[in-house]
Protein backbone atom coordinates (compact mmCIF):
# COMPACT_ATOMS: atom_id res chain seq x y z
CA UNK A 1 0.00 0.00 0.00
CA UNK A 2 1.59 3.39 -0.62
CA UNK A 3 0.11 6.96 -0.68
CA UNK A 4 1.57 9.87 -1.79
CA UNK A 5 1.11 12.86 0.29
CA UNK A 6 1.02 16.17 -2.16
CA UNK A 7 2.06 19.80 -1.32
CA UNK A 8 4.89 20.02 1.11
CA UNK A 9 6.37 23.53 0.52
CA UNK A 10 9.98 23.80 1.67
CA UNK A 11 12.93 25.80 1.08
CA UNK A 12 15.28 25.21 -1.95
CA UNK A 13 17.81 24.13 0.59
CA UNK A 14 15.97 21.88 2.92
CA UNK A 15 16.77 18.17 2.72
CA UNK A 16 14.34 14.92 1.86
CA UNK A 17 14.49 14.14 5.23
CA UNK A 18 12.68 17.32 6.04
CA UNK A 19 10.03 16.65 3.64
CA UNK A 20 9.82 13.25 5.34
CA UNK A 21 9.42 14.88 8.36
CA UNK A 22 6.48 17.05 7.11
CA UNK A 23 5.06 13.90 5.66
CA UNK A 24 4.79 12.53 8.89
CA UNK A 25 3.20 15.56 10.48
CA UNK A 26 0.38 15.66 8.31
CA UNK A 27 -0.29 12.08 8.90
CA UNK A 28 -0.27 11.89 12.68
CA UNK A 29 -2.51 15.28 12.39
CA UNK A 30 -5.23 12.71 10.76
CA UNK A 31 -4.65 10.72 12.83
CA UNK A 32 -2.99 8.17 10.86
CA UNK A 33 0.27 6.38 12.84
CA UNK A 34 2.00 4.11 10.37
CA UNK A 35 3.52 0.83 11.43
CA UNK A 36 7.04 0.54 9.61
CA UNK A 37 6.51 3.29 7.04
CA UNK A 38 8.54 3.52 4.55
CA UNK A 39 8.97 7.16 2.86
CA UNK A 40 10.40 8.78 -0.64
CA UNK A 41 10.43 11.28 -2.92
CA UNK A 42 7.78 10.84 -5.26
CA UNK A 43 7.93 14.26 -7.34
CA UNK A 44 10.10 17.24 -7.04
CA UNK A 45 9.12 20.99 -8.83
CA UNK A 46 10.22 24.08 -8.44
CA UNK A 47 7.57 27.27 -7.28
CA UNK A 48 9.14 30.33 -8.21
CA UNK A 49 5.57 32.55 -8.66
CA UNK A 50 7.91 34.89 -5.72
CA UNK A 51 11.20 35.28 -6.96
CA UNK A 52 12.45 36.42 -3.62
CA UNK A 53 11.22 32.74 -1.99
CA UNK A 54 11.20 30.33 -3.92
CA UNK A 55 10.22 26.99 -2.97
CA UNK A 56 10.54 23.01 -4.07
CA UNK A 57 7.19 21.76 -3.48
CA UNK A 58 7.61 17.68 -2.40
CA UNK A 59 5.34 15.07 -3.16
CA UNK A 60 5.66 12.12 -0.86
CA UNK A 61 5.36 8.60 -1.77
CA UNK A 62 4.87 6.51 2.15
CA UNK A 63 4.87 2.81 1.97
CA UNK A 64 3.14 0.39 4.44
CA UNK A 65 3.21 -3.62 3.91
CA UNK A 66 0.95 -4.00 7.63
CA UNK A 67 -1.04 -1.00 7.30
CA UNK A 68 -4.64 -0.28 5.62
CA UNK A 69 -5.43 3.21 4.84
CA UNK A 70 -9.51 4.32 4.56
CA UNK A 71 -10.43 6.33 1.63
CA UNK A 72 -11.58 8.78 4.43
CA UNK A 73 -8.02 8.99 5.51
CA UNK A 74 -6.40 9.25 2.25
CA UNK A 75 -9.06 12.18 1.34
CA UNK A 76 -8.75 14.21 5.14
CA UNK A 77 -4.93 13.75 4.19
CA UNK A 78 -5.55 15.49 0.56
CA UNK A 79 -3.42 12.12 -0.59
CA UNK A 80 -3.49 9.92 -3.51
CA UNK A 81 -3.22 6.02 -4.03
CA UNK A 82 0.07 5.40 -5.88
CA UNK A 83 -0.43 2.38 -8.22
CA UNK A 84 3.72 1.14 -8.69
CA UNK A 85 2.65 -2.40 -10.13
CA UNK A 86 4.43 -3.59 -13.51
CA UNK A 87 2.08 -4.58 -16.73
CA UNK A 88 0.46 -7.52 -16.31
CA UNK A 89 1.06 -9.76 -19.17
CA UNK A 90 -1.25 -12.62 -20.60
CA UNK A 91 -0.03 -15.21 -22.79
CA UNK A 92 -2.26 -16.37 -25.46
CA UNK A 93 -3.03 -19.22 -27.25
CA UNK A 94 -2.46 -18.43 -31.01
CA UNK A 95 0.52 -20.32 -32.83
CA UNK A 96 2.90 -17.93 -34.36
CA UNK A 97 4.36 -19.53 -37.35
CA UNK A 98 6.91 -16.98 -37.43
CA UNK A 99 8.61 -14.31 -34.92
CA UNK A 100 7.15 -10.94 -34.31
CA UNK A 101 8.92 -7.91 -36.41
CA UNK A 102 9.16 -4.71 -35.15
CA UNK A 103 9.80 -1.76 -37.53
CA UNK A 104 11.75 1.08 -35.99
CA UNK A 105 14.12 1.26 -32.87
CA UNK A 106 12.23 4.48 -31.48
CA UNK A 107 10.66 4.65 -27.89
CA UNK A 108 7.44 2.35 -28.89
CA UNK A 109 9.68 -0.32 -30.63
CA UNK A 110 12.34 -0.77 -28.10
CA UNK A 111 10.00 -0.93 -25.13
CA UNK A 112 7.77 -3.21 -27.66
CA UNK A 113 11.08 -5.21 -28.42
CA UNK A 114 11.88 -5.54 -24.89
CA UNK A 115 8.87 -6.62 -23.13
CA UNK A 116 8.35 -9.29 -26.28
CA UNK A 117 11.95 -10.73 -26.01
CA UNK A 118 11.82 -10.88 -22.07
CA UNK A 119 8.60 -13.06 -22.56
CA UNK A 120 9.95 -15.41 -24.61
CA UNK A 121 8.94 -14.28 -28.22
CA UNK A 122 12.49 -14.20 -30.04
CA UNK A 123 11.70 -10.79 -31.45
CA UNK A 124 13.25 -8.94 -35.02
CA UNK A 125 13.85 -5.60 -34.34
CA UNK A 126 14.43 -3.96 -37.68
CA UNK A 127 15.89 -0.12 -38.27
CA UNK A 128 17.11 1.83 -41.27
CA UNK A 129 19.28 3.68 -39.97
CA UNK A 130 22.16 2.67 -38.01
CA UNK A 131 23.79 2.20 -34.28
CA UNK A 132 24.34 4.74 -31.67
CA UNK A 133 28.01 5.42 -32.76
CA UNK A 134 27.06 5.11 -36.40
CA UNK A 135 24.06 7.65 -35.97
CA UNK A 136 27.11 10.21 -34.04
CA UNK A 137 29.13 9.86 -37.16
CA UNK A 138 26.32 10.51 -39.71
CA UNK A 139 24.83 13.65 -37.48
CA UNK A 140 29.06 15.21 -36.73
CA UNK A 141 29.56 14.81 -40.61
CA UNK A 142 26.15 16.66 -41.58
CA UNK A 143 26.72 19.63 -38.91
CA UNK A 144 30.48 19.96 -40.31
CA UNK A 145 30.62 18.70 -44.18
CA UNK A 146 26.94 19.25 -45.08
CA UNK A 147 26.41 16.01 -46.71
CA UNK A 148 23.21 14.72 -45.33
CA UNK A 149 22.51 10.69 -45.16
CA UNK A 150 19.12 10.18 -45.58
CA UNK A 151 18.80 6.45 -43.97
CA UNK A 152 21.14 7.49 -40.76
CA UNK A 153 20.29 11.12 -39.53
CA UNK A 154 18.73 12.89 -36.31
CA UNK A 155 15.78 11.34 -37.02
CA UNK A 156 16.49 7.61 -38.01
CA UNK A 157 18.65 4.64 -36.25
CA UNK A 158 19.06 3.71 -32.59
CA UNK A 159 16.61 5.26 -30.82
CA UNK A 160 14.70 6.88 -32.89
CA UNK A 161 14.50 10.71 -32.68
CA UNK A 162 14.87 10.97 -29.17
CA UNK A 163 18.36 10.13 -28.81
CA UNK A 164 19.24 13.18 -30.57
CA UNK A 165 16.95 15.93 -28.89
CA UNK A 166 16.88 16.88 -24.91
CA UNK A 167 15.94 13.03 -23.52
CA UNK A 168 12.50 14.57 -22.22
CA UNK A 169 10.51 12.23 -20.20
CA UNK A 170 7.70 14.78 -19.30
CA UNK A 171 4.17 13.08 -20.25
CA UNK A 172 1.02 14.41 -20.22
CA UNK A 173 -0.62 10.56 -20.56
CA UNK A 174 -1.82 9.47 -16.51
CA UNK A 175 -1.36 6.16 -16.65
CA UNK A 176 0.52 4.68 -14.27
CA UNK A 177 2.76 2.97 -16.43
CA UNK A 178 4.73 6.27 -16.79
CA UNK A 179 6.33 5.08 -13.16
CA UNK A 180 7.57 1.79 -15.05
CA UNK A 181 9.21 3.20 -17.88
CA UNK A 182 10.97 5.76 -15.43
CA UNK A 183 11.99 3.00 -13.85
CA UNK A 184 13.13 0.86 -17.02
CA UNK A 185 15.16 4.01 -18.12
CA UNK A 186 17.20 4.04 -14.73
CA UNK A 187 17.35 0.55 -14.67
CA UNK A 188 19.51 0.74 -18.33
CA UNK A 189 21.68 3.70 -16.83
CA UNK A 190 19.71 6.98 -16.52
CA UNK A 191 19.94 8.99 -13.27
CA UNK A 192 17.78 7.86 -10.57
CA UNK A 193 16.88 11.52 -9.99
CA UNK A 194 14.67 11.33 -13.36
CA UNK A 195 11.92 9.13 -11.10
CA UNK A 196 11.40 12.10 -9.01
CA UNK A 197 12.15 15.71 -10.93
CA UNK A 198 8.76 17.46 -12.15
CA UNK A 199 10.29 17.81 -15.58
CA UNK A 200 12.59 14.90 -15.66
CA UNK A 201 15.20 14.71 -18.50
CA UNK A 202 18.36 12.46 -19.13
CA UNK A 203 20.38 14.25 -22.04
CA UNK A 204 21.07 13.09 -25.67
CA UNK A 205 24.84 11.89 -24.30
CA UNK A 206 23.06 9.66 -21.96
CA UNK A 207 20.41 8.46 -23.64
CA UNK A 208 22.69 6.97 -25.82
CA UNK A 209 24.19 4.77 -23.96
CA UNK A 210 20.73 3.71 -22.47
CA UNK A 211 19.42 2.48 -25.61
CA UNK A 212 22.43 1.14 -26.44
CA UNK A 213 22.27 -1.28 -23.52
CA UNK A 214 18.42 -1.64 -23.90
CA UNK A 215 19.09 -3.21 -27.62
CA UNK A 216 21.94 -5.66 -25.41
CA UNK A 217 19.40 -6.82 -23.48
CA UNK A 218 16.70 -7.90 -26.46
CA UNK A 219 19.78 -9.42 -28.19
CA UNK A 220 20.56 -11.09 -25.05
CA UNK A 221 16.96 -12.30 -24.18
CA UNK A 222 17.29 -13.87 -27.91
CA UNK A 223 15.63 -11.37 -30.15
CA UNK A 224 17.71 -10.05 -33.21
CA UNK A 225 18.37 -6.17 -33.84
CA UNK A 226 19.10 -5.77 -37.66
CA UNK A 227 20.09 -2.23 -39.08
CA UNK A 228 20.29 -0.74 -42.17
CA UNK A 229 17.15 -3.01 -43.07
CA UNK A 230 14.20 -0.85 -44.64
CA UNK A 231 10.59 -1.92 -44.38
CA UNK A 232 9.57 -1.61 -47.70
CA UNK A 233 6.07 -3.62 -48.38
CA UNK A 234 4.21 -6.35 -46.69
CA UNK A 235 2.86 -9.79 -47.99
CA UNK A 236 -0.81 -10.25 -47.65
CA UNK A 237 -2.78 -13.49 -47.24
CA UNK A 238 -6.87 -12.86 -46.24
CA UNK A 239 -5.58 -9.34 -44.25
CA UNK A 240 -2.79 -11.89 -42.25
CA UNK A 241 0.76 -10.30 -42.92
CA UNK A 242 3.01 -13.61 -43.37
CA UNK A 243 6.25 -11.22 -44.55
CA UNK A 244 7.71 -7.83 -44.59
CA UNK A 245 9.72 -6.74 -48.03
CA UNK A 246 12.82 -5.04 -46.88
CA UNK A 247 15.97 -3.97 -49.10
CA UNK A 248 18.08 -6.75 -47.73
CA UNK A 249 15.06 -9.35 -48.33
CA UNK A 250 11.88 -10.76 -47.31
CA UNK A 251 11.80 -11.31 -43.49
CA UNK A 252 8.83 -14.05 -42.50
CA UNK A 253 6.70 -12.63 -39.93
CA UNK A 254 3.86 -13.96 -37.46
CA UNK A 255 3.01 -10.48 -36.25
CA UNK A 256 3.93 -6.93 -37.34
CA UNK A 257 4.60 -3.90 -35.15
CA UNK A 258 4.41 -1.03 -37.18
CA UNK A 259 6.59 1.95 -34.69
CA UNK A 260 7.97 4.07 -37.61
CA UNK A 261 8.25 7.15 -35.93
CA UNK A 262 7.04 10.60 -37.38
CA UNK A 263 9.62 11.11 -40.27
CA UNK A 264 8.97 8.40 -42.06
CA UNK A 265 7.29 9.14 -45.10
CA UNK A 266 8.22 6.86 -47.49
CA UNK A 267 7.04 4.21 -45.21
CA UNK A 268 3.55 6.56 -45.01
CA UNK A 269 3.33 6.59 -48.65
CA UNK A 270 3.52 2.88 -48.96
CA UNK A 271 1.07 2.61 -45.90
CA UNK A 272 -1.56 4.77 -48.01
CA UNK A 273 -0.99 2.59 -51.08
CA UNK A 274 -2.74 -0.52 -49.67
CA UNK A 275 -6.25 -0.31 -48.34
CA UNK A 276 -4.64 0.26 -44.00
CA UNK A 277 -7.09 3.14 -42.85
CA UNK A 278 -5.15 6.11 -42.14
CA UNK A 279 -6.79 9.40 -41.47
CA UNK A 280 -5.06 12.79 -41.47
CA UNK A 281 -4.80 14.52 -38.00
CA UNK A 282 -3.49 17.93 -37.06
CA UNK A 283 -0.15 19.09 -36.09
CA UNK A 284 2.41 22.56 -35.51
CA UNK A 285 4.50 24.09 -37.26
CA UNK A 286 6.81 27.07 -36.70
CA UNK A 287 10.28 28.13 -35.57
CA UNK A 288 12.88 27.43 -32.97
CA UNK A 289 13.64 30.81 -30.64
CA UNK A 290 17.32 30.65 -28.67
CA UNK A 291 17.45 33.45 -25.57
CA UNK A 292 20.69 33.57 -23.90
CA UNK A 293 20.59 30.93 -20.54
CA UNK A 294 21.44 33.29 -17.95
CA UNK A 295 18.41 35.78 -18.97
CA UNK A 296 15.72 32.99 -19.06
CA UNK A 297 17.28 32.40 -15.13
CA UNK A 298 16.94 35.99 -14.34
CA UNK A 299 13.40 36.23 -15.81
CA UNK A 300 11.99 33.34 -13.89
CA UNK A 301 14.48 32.87 -10.70
CA UNK A 302 15.54 36.53 -10.46
CA UNK A 303 18.10 36.49 -7.52
CA UNK A 304 18.05 32.92 -7.35
CA UNK A 305 19.52 32.42 -10.75
CA UNK A 306 22.36 30.60 -11.14
CA UNK A 307 21.70 28.90 -8.01
CA UNK A 308 22.95 24.94 -8.87
CA UNK A 309 20.32 23.36 -6.80
CA UNK A 310 17.88 24.91 -9.70
CA UNK A 311 19.60 24.38 -12.39
CA UNK A 312 18.63 26.37 -15.35
CA UNK A 313 14.94 27.83 -15.73
CA UNK A 314 12.39 25.80 -17.77
CA UNK A 315 8.90 27.00 -19.03
CA UNK A 316 5.75 25.95 -20.93
CA UNK A 317 3.59 28.70 -22.53
CA UNK A 318 0.28 28.99 -24.39
CA UNK A 319 -1.60 31.34 -26.29
CA UNK A 320 -4.73 31.47 -27.68
CA UNK A 321 -5.19 33.11 -31.06
CA UNK A 322 -9.03 33.15 -31.64
CA UNK A 323 -8.71 29.37 -31.65
CA UNK A 324 -5.66 28.61 -33.37
CA UNK A 325 -3.08 27.70 -30.47
CA UNK A 326 0.15 29.33 -29.88
CA UNK A 327 2.56 27.72 -27.87
CA UNK A 328 6.39 26.10 -26.53
CA UNK A 329 7.09 22.98 -27.28
CA UNK A 330 10.52 20.86 -26.16
CA UNK A 331 12.41 23.81 -24.39
CA UNK A 332 16.04 22.92 -23.88
CA UNK A 333 17.58 24.89 -21.45
CA UNK A 334 21.07 25.14 -21.99
CA UNK A 335 20.78 23.11 -25.60
CA UNK A 336 21.16 23.95 -28.92
CA UNK A 337 19.03 23.95 -31.70
CA UNK A 338 20.05 21.28 -34.32
CA UNK A 339 19.67 20.31 -38.28
CA UNK A 340 17.04 17.37 -38.17
CA UNK A 341 16.39 17.13 -42.06
CA UNK A 342 15.59 13.34 -43.20
CA UNK A 343 15.04 14.56 -46.69
CA UNK A 344 17.40 15.55 -49.22
CA UNK A 345 16.99 19.67 -49.96
CA UNK A 346 14.63 20.54 -46.87
CA UNK A 347 15.54 21.76 -43.72
CA UNK A 348 14.24 20.96 -40.39
CA UNK A 349 15.25 22.06 -37.07
CA UNK A 350 14.55 20.55 -33.85
CA UNK A 351 16.26 21.43 -29.56
CA UNK A 352 19.08 18.87 -28.07
CA UNK A 353 20.50 19.16 -24.82
CA UNK A 354 23.24 17.31 -23.15
CA UNK A 355 22.49 16.23 -19.63
CA UNK A 356 24.50 18.73 -17.72
CA UNK A 357 22.44 21.82 -19.81
CA UNK A 358 25.72 23.33 -19.95
CA UNK A 359 24.99 25.23 -23.41
CA UNK A 360 24.93 29.32 -23.26
CA UNK A 361 21.66 29.31 -24.94
CA UNK A 362 18.13 28.03 -23.82
CA UNK A 363 15.93 27.07 -26.55
CA UNK A 364 12.30 25.86 -27.58
CA UNK A 365 9.97 25.80 -30.33
CA UNK A 366 7.48 28.54 -30.96
CA UNK A 367 4.81 26.64 -33.18
CA UNK A 368 1.22 27.46 -34.17
CA UNK A 369 -1.65 24.89 -34.69
CA UNK A 370 -2.07 23.46 -37.87
CA UNK A 371 -6.03 21.73 -39.37
CA UNK A 372 -6.61 19.26 -41.45
CA UNK A 373 -8.15 21.98 -43.64
CA UNK A 374 -5.30 23.79 -43.54
CA UNK A 375 -3.39 21.40 -45.99
CA UNK A 376 -6.28 19.26 -47.92
CA UNK A 377 -7.63 17.15 -45.03
CA UNK A 378 -5.86 14.17 -46.76
CA UNK A 379 -3.16 12.22 -45.48
CA UNK A 380 -0.74 12.91 -48.30
CA UNK A 381 -1.30 16.62 -48.38
CA UNK A 382 -0.46 16.64 -44.96
CA UNK A 383 2.90 15.32 -45.54
CA UNK A 384 3.10 17.75 -48.43
CA UNK A 385 2.28 20.53 -46.07
CA UNK A 386 5.45 19.50 -44.09
CA UNK A 387 7.88 18.96 -46.80
CA UNK A 388 6.55 22.55 -48.76
CA UNK A 389 7.45 24.08 -45.79
CA UNK A 390 11.06 22.37 -45.09
CA UNK A 391 11.78 22.88 -48.99
CA UNK A 392 11.09 26.45 -48.80
CA UNK A 393 12.95 26.38 -45.68
CA UNK A 394 15.81 24.99 -47.76
CA UNK A 395 15.98 27.68 -50.48
CA UNK A 396 15.17 30.90 -47.83
CA UNK A 397 18.11 29.59 -46.29
CA UNK A 398 20.40 29.93 -49.65
CA UNK A 399 20.97 25.77 -49.75
CA UNK A 400 23.35 23.91 -48.38
CA UNK A 401 21.37 23.02 -45.72
CA UNK A 402 21.99 26.60 -44.27
CA UNK A 403 19.03 27.54 -42.03
CA UNK A 404 17.18 31.10 -42.18
CA UNK A 405 17.44 32.89 -39.17
CA UNK A 406 15.54 36.39 -38.06
CA UNK A 407 15.94 38.28 -35.11
CA UNK A 408 12.88 38.47 -32.98
CA UNK A 409 12.87 42.54 -33.70
CA UNK A 410 13.17 42.43 -37.24
CA UNK A 411 10.45 39.54 -37.36
CA UNK A 412 7.90 41.61 -34.87
CA UNK A 413 8.74 44.41 -36.58
CA UNK A 414 8.83 43.42 -40.23
CA UNK A 415 12.17 44.19 -41.01
CA UNK A 416 15.22 41.59 -41.49
CA UNK A 417 18.32 43.67 -41.74
CA UNK A 418 19.92 43.12 -37.97
CA UNK A 419 22.30 40.05 -37.73
CA UNK A 420 22.63 38.14 -34.80
CA UNK A 421 25.26 39.84 -32.16
CA UNK A 422 24.73 39.19 -28.60
CA UNK A 423 22.60 35.81 -28.70
CA UNK A 424 24.30 34.15 -31.78
CA UNK A 425 22.39 30.87 -33.47
CA UNK A 426 24.06 27.62 -32.45
CA UNK A 427 22.50 25.67 -35.57
CA UNK A 428 25.57 23.99 -37.05
CA UNK A 429 27.79 25.88 -35.02
CA UNK A 430 26.43 29.02 -36.39
CA UNK A 431 28.35 28.96 -39.43
CA UNK A 432 25.59 27.72 -41.64
CA UNK A 433 22.66 30.74 -41.45
CA UNK A 434 21.23 33.51 -43.50
CA UNK A 435 19.13 35.58 -42.91
CA UNK A 436 15.83 35.66 -44.36
CA UNK A 437 11.77 36.45 -43.42
CA UNK A 438 9.91 33.52 -42.58
CA UNK A 439 6.99 34.39 -44.57
CA UNK A 440 9.26 33.12 -47.36
CA UNK A 441 8.69 29.54 -45.48
CA UNK A 442 6.16 29.56 -43.51
CA UNK A 443 2.32 30.29 -44.56
CA UNK A 444 1.28 33.82 -43.14
CA UNK A 445 -1.46 32.55 -41.25
CA UNK A 446 1.39 30.43 -39.09
CA UNK A 447 3.60 33.61 -38.84
CA UNK A 448 0.81 35.89 -37.62
CA UNK A 449 -0.10 34.12 -34.61
CA UNK A 450 3.40 33.26 -33.88
CA UNK A 451 3.72 37.07 -33.46
CA UNK A 452 0.41 37.50 -31.16
CA UNK A 453 2.24 34.75 -29.33
CA UNK A 454 5.46 36.08 -29.03
CA UNK A 455 3.83 39.31 -27.59
CA UNK A 456 2.04 37.33 -25.30
CA UNK A 457 4.65 34.78 -24.16
CA UNK A 458 6.74 38.66 -23.34
CA UNK A 459 3.91 39.63 -20.72
CA UNK A 460 4.44 35.86 -18.53
CA UNK A 461 8.32 36.21 -19.54
CA UNK A 462 9.85 39.40 -19.38
CA UNK A 463 12.39 39.15 -22.22
CA UNK A 464 11.05 36.38 -24.21
CA UNK A 465 10.48 39.41 -26.76
CA UNK A 466 13.78 40.74 -26.58
CA UNK A 467 14.77 42.61 -29.98
CA UNK A 468 18.06 40.13 -30.20
CA UNK A 469 16.44 37.02 -29.53
CA UNK A 470 17.26 34.63 -32.20
CA UNK A 471 14.29 32.65 -34.59
CA UNK A 472 15.55 29.37 -36.63
CA UNK A 473 13.32 27.48 -39.38
CA UNK A 474 11.99 25.47 -39.84
CA UNK A 475 10.34 23.29 -36.80
CA UNK A 476 7.62 20.75 -38.59
CA UNK A 477 8.32 17.43 -36.98
CA UNK A 478 6.56 17.96 -34.00
CA UNK A 479 4.52 14.99 -34.16
CA UNK A 480 3.10 12.86 -36.91
CA UNK A 481 0.54 14.04 -39.40
CA UNK A 482 -2.04 11.14 -39.55
CA UNK A 483 -3.01 8.39 -38.18
CA UNK A 484 -2.90 4.66 -38.16
CA UNK A 485 -6.88 3.48 -37.11
CA UNK A 486 -6.25 0.51 -34.82
CA UNK A 487 -8.93 -1.36 -32.40
CA UNK A 488 -8.58 0.85 -28.62
CA UNK A 489 -8.36 -2.74 -26.93
CA UNK A 490 -6.71 -5.29 -29.28
CA UNK A 491 -4.37 -2.65 -30.97
CA UNK A 492 -4.79 -4.79 -34.09
CA UNK A 493 -4.88 -2.57 -37.24
CA UNK A 494 -8.69 -1.94 -38.28
CA UNK A 495 -9.49 -4.89 -40.44
CA UNK A 496 -6.05 -6.41 -39.77
CA UNK A 497 -5.12 -9.92 -37.83
CA UNK A 498 -1.37 -9.49 -37.30
CA UNK A 499 -0.15 -5.50 -37.64
CA UNK A 500 -0.43 -3.33 -34.90
CA UNK A 501 0.34 0.36 -35.57
CA UNK A 502 2.42 1.69 -32.58
CA UNK A 503 3.58 4.95 -31.16
CA UNK A 504 4.01 8.29 -31.98
CA UNK A 505 4.58 7.61 -36.08
CA UNK A 506 0.72 5.85 -36.38
CA UNK A 507 -0.60 8.75 -34.04
CA UNK A 508 -0.87 7.60 -30.69
CA UNK A 509 1.80 9.07 -28.97
CA UNK A 510 3.97 12.32 -28.28
CA UNK A 511 7.36 11.72 -26.59
CA UNK A 512 9.48 9.46 -25.28
CA UNK A 513 7.48 8.55 -22.13
CA UNK A 514 4.14 8.03 -24.39
CA UNK A 515 5.56 6.58 -26.84
CA UNK A 516 7.53 3.74 -24.95
CA UNK A 517 4.08 3.44 -22.69
CA UNK A 518 2.02 2.62 -26.13
CA UNK A 519 4.91 0.33 -27.48
CA UNK A 520 4.88 -1.68 -24.06
CA UNK A 521 0.84 -1.50 -24.60
CA UNK A 522 0.95 -2.49 -28.30
CA UNK A 523 3.30 -5.91 -27.30
CA UNK A 524 0.90 -6.93 -24.05
CA UNK A 525 -2.28 -6.82 -26.43
CA UNK A 526 0.23 -9.14 -28.91
CA UNK A 527 1.41 -11.30 -26.06
CA UNK A 528 -2.29 -11.92 -24.96
CA UNK A 529 -3.29 -12.60 -28.46
CA UNK A 530 -0.44 -15.08 -29.75
CA UNK A 531 1.95 -17.46 -28.07
CA UNK A 532 5.01 -17.20 -27.38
Amino acid sequence: MTIVINNIKLPINASFEEAFSVAKRKMLSVGLNLRSPEYRIYRRSVDARNKNDIKFVYSVAVSSDTDKISDELVSKLGASRLDDSTPTVDIGNTPLDAPPVVVGSGPAGLFASLMLAEHGYSPILIERGGSVDERRAAVERFSTLHVLDTECNIQFGAGGAGTFSDGKLVTRVNDPLGTYVLERFIEFGAPEEIRYIAKPHIGTDVLSLVVENMLARIVELGGRVEYHTKFLSASFVNNKIHAINTNKGAIPAGALILAIGHSARDTYEYLLSTDISIQPKAFSVGMRIEHLASDIDNALYGKFAGDPRLGHAEYNLAYDTKGRGVYTFCMCPGGEVVASSSEEFGVAVNGMSYHSRSGKNSNCAVLCSIFTEDYGKTPKSAIEFQRKIERAAFAAGGGEYSAPIITVGDFLSDGCSHEPRRIMPTYMQGNNVKLARPEEYLPSVVTDQIKSGISAFDKKIHGFAASDAVLTGAETRTSAPLRILRDPDTHLAVGYDNLYPAGEGAGYAGGITSASIDGIKTAIALMKKFAN
